[in-house]
């Protein structure tokens, strides 16, 4: 049973931006019953909102990070938060919010803090954060960071190869396995979302759950690597077989 399984809209929230997105249009009522839910869809249907809300509503910092994090580079959250409800089994104050969109700043405010107490790089992998790479920073967090609690991932897979998306699979299932984390994840990774067992949803036109063989994600990454210069013909104007 995950901490959190359910997320919903009160029934008098606003109708302007964001209670306007399509996929909000019928309102929201989900319930989660895998420790792993992913969130898919276009870029700009709204999924980077819908987490934010849910890490807003866990007091995680909305910049990036968990309540403990005391910072703000550029408010980006939206009303969502104000009316969305959460329904808990075992409420937690543990987790971590991750957005790939703002990682630098949460990796400066690292530093920052680091430069009175430098045991706070204990946490990232006795490191600072900015003298890894991209892909290596992401997973010294995963790594280092990531013990129990809940979760909150926005397109971890932005600075992942493939290779590096296998350990971030290995890592959420070795911890929720153990019952001791919960996944909200946004992604574009058809590497990520076929976790075993993992919920997908779709958000589009409204909200619905969906195999991750079902999803665009996939199907077009599919067929593309199967037969690449069939994609080529169209999208090259001088390209012959």
């Amino acid at each position: 049973m995950p901490y959190l399984f359910r997320i919903y809209l009160n029934e008098d929230h606003p109708k302007d931006f964001p209670f306007n997105l399509p996929f909000l249009s019928s309102g929201l009522n989900l319930r989660l019953r895998s420790n792993v839910t992913f969130f898919v869809g276009e870029n700009g249907i709204g999924k980077s909102t819908l987490l934010e809300a849910i890490a807003e509503k866990c007091d995680f910092n909305v910049s990036g990070g968990n309540r403990n994090h005391n910072y703000n580079f550029h408010k980006t959250e939206s009303e969502l938060a104000e009316h969305l409800k959460l329904s808990w089994d075992t409420k937690t104050a543990q987790g971590f919010f991750m957005r790939a969109e703002s990682f630098f700043n949460f990796a400066t405010y690292i530093d920052e803090v680091a430069e009175e107490d430098r045991s706070v790089l204990d946490a990232y992998g006795g490191k600072s954060l900015h003298q890894q790479s991209h892909g290596e920073a992401f997973l010294s967090l995963f790594h280092n960071h990531f013990q129990k609690g809940i979760y909150i991932l926005d397109e971890p897979e932005a600075a992942l190869s493939p290779q590096r998306q296998l350990s971030l699979l290995s890592i959420i299932h070795k911890l929720e396995k153990a019952g001791k984390a919960q996944f909200i994840i946004s992604s574009h990774s058809p590497i990520l979302m076929s976790y075993p067992e993992a919920e997908v949803y779709l958000l589009d036109d409204k909200i619905k759950q969906i195999d991750y063989k079902e999803t665009e994600h996939y199907q077009l990454t599919k067929s593309f690597l199967e037969s690449p210069e069939l994609y080529f013909r169209y999208l090259f104007e001088d390209y012959s077989i």
